[in-house]
C-alpha cells in the first residue's frame, strides 16, 4: 500500500521528535544543531526546518512530549490505587522516580526553563504534570481528606516546585528513597480526618 503524504509527513515529524529527543537528552540544548539532528534522523536540513522552523522550535515540542508522558505517567501510577489518598502518594512518587530518567533532568528541568524562560515551562507543566496534581488536590480537599480553608492554588504551586526540585536533586545523585520518605512527611502533615458519615 502506498504511503501518503501526509503519512510521509507525520513520519518525518516523528523521527525528528525522537533523535531531537535523543540528542537534547544527552548533550543539552546548546550542543545540538538541528541540521545534524535531520541528517541522524534520515531527512533533509529543509524537512527539519519545515516542520520546526528553528532548533527552537523543535525543542519546544519535545519539551511538551516529554511534559506529556511525565503526566501520563504519573497518572496511570494513580490509577493503580483505589483510595483518594494513595492514588496522590503514588502520583507524587512516579513523579520523583522520573528524576532517574535522563530526558526528564536534562529536557525538562534543566534547558527547558532556561531555554524557554519560565512563563512558556510553567504553561506547559500546567497543562501536564502541575495540572494533574491540582486535580488530585481538589479531590482530597473535596473529601475532606484535606482541610477546606486551604486553598489549592498556591498548594498546588508549593508542592509543584517542592518535586520538581527534589526530582532534579534526585537526578544529580539524590536518592530517590530519601526524598521519597521526605515527601511522605511532607504530605502527611496536609492530611486531616475525613469527616465522620452523617446517620
Amino acid at each position: 500500500m502506498a504511503v501518503t503524504r501526509a503519512e510521509q509527513r507525520a513520519a518525518t515529524r516523528r523521527a525528528l521528535l525522537a533523535e531531537g529527543r535523543r540528542q537534547f537528552a544527552a548533550d543539552g540544548y546548546h550542543q545540538v544543531v538541528l541540521a545534524e539532528v535531520a541528517r541522524a534522523a534520515g531527512v533533509t536540513k529543509g524537512a527539519a526546518y519545515h516542520h520546526f522552523d528553528s532548533k527552537a522550535g523543535l525543542f519546544r515540542a519535545v519539551v511538551s512530549e516529554v511534559q506529556q508522558e511525565l503526566g501520563e505517567r504519573v497518572a496511570t501510577a494513580a490509577e493503580r490505587h483505589e483510595d483518594l489518598w494513595e492514588q496522590f502518594r503514588a502520583g507524587c512518587r512516579e513523579f520523583l522516580a522520573a528524576g532517574t530518567d535522563p530526558a526528564v533532568r536534562q529536557i525538562l528541568l534543566v534547558d527547558g526553563p532556561a531555554v524557554l524562560g519560565w512563563d512558556e515551562w510553567r504553561t506547559l507543566d500546567e497543562q501536564s504534570s502541575a495540572r494533574h496534581l491540582a486535580e488530585a488536590l481538589t479531590a482530597l480537599t473535596t473529601a475532606g481528606l484535606i482541610a477546606p480553608d486551604q486553598p489549592v492554588e498556591p498548594l498546588t504551586r508549593l508542592l509543584s516546585g517542592a518535586m520538581n526540585e527534589a526530582t532534579l536533586w534526585i537526578a544529580r545523585g539524590g536518592t530517590p528513597q530519601a526524598a521519597e520518605q521526605t515527601l511522605d512527611r511532607l504530605l502527611t502533615g496536609l492530611r486531616t480526618d475525613p469527616p465522620a458519615p452523617t446517620s
